[in-house]
């Protein structure tokens, strides 16, 4: 892969946002298990896209993953990383047992002590990505939420197509919810500007 040097990661990083990852597990991806989202794909797709590009132009991944409940045991096979979504190299990983990523103390304590930009994608949109966004908010930090790269469950009678679509919405409420493809256009826009 070929990364373009950006030169701001040296000379403003509070500029350069974080990509975070939300719950990336084969729980969410294998149909018939509790947790399953259905009609992942499409998520999963933009979420390739948006790390993809985050990695080849210098901006830093952080994966978030939820350990402790029954369904998220450590080392359960249905826990692990969804297969392309493992961390790699200088990724940042971090643990957690409730659904905002401000639950892992060392994600809070980096997010707060970096005050940069966070882009949320993952899942799922109604429970880790909602409580992220809402803690990230009340902690003063800019919040981006990448709507088209994540998905919901439903609830009650609510199909998880509806659910989601309310989610983006209240989002906005706490976080710029916006698509892959704009955040990337728009990263691009700001990395060439420089």
């Amino acid at each position: 892969m070929n990364v373009r040097f950006n030169p701001n990661l040296y000379r403003r990083p509070r500029s350069i946002p974080v990509l975070v990852l939300m719950d990336m597990q084969r729980e969410y991806a294998v149909p018939g298990r509790p947790h399953a989202l259905p009609g992942i794909e499409p998520a999963l797709a933009n979420c390739r896209r948006a790390v993809t590009h985050a990695r080849s132009v210098g901006i830093p991944v952080a994966y978030l993953r939820w350990i402790g409940a029954s369904t998220f045991q450590a080392g359960s096979r249905f826990a692990r990383w969804i297969e392309g979504f493992e961390p790699q190299g200088c990724d940042a990983l971090f643990d957690r047992d409730r659904p905002s990523a401000f639950a892992s103390p060392a994600f809070a304590d980096s997010a707060e002590r970096g005050a940069v930009p966070l882009v949320l994608a993952g899942f799922s949109g109604e429970a880790a990505c909602l409580a992220t966004a809402i803690d990230g908010f009340h902690r003063g930090l800019e919040i981006v939420f990448l709507g088209d790269a994540s998905a919901s469950h439903g609830l009650a009678d609510l199909p998880s197509d509806t659910v989601h679509h309310a989610v983006c919405e209240m989002m906005r409420a706490f976080a710029d919810v916006t698509d892959t493809t704009s955040w990337i256009a728009r990263t691009n826009a700001a990395i060439d500007a420089r």
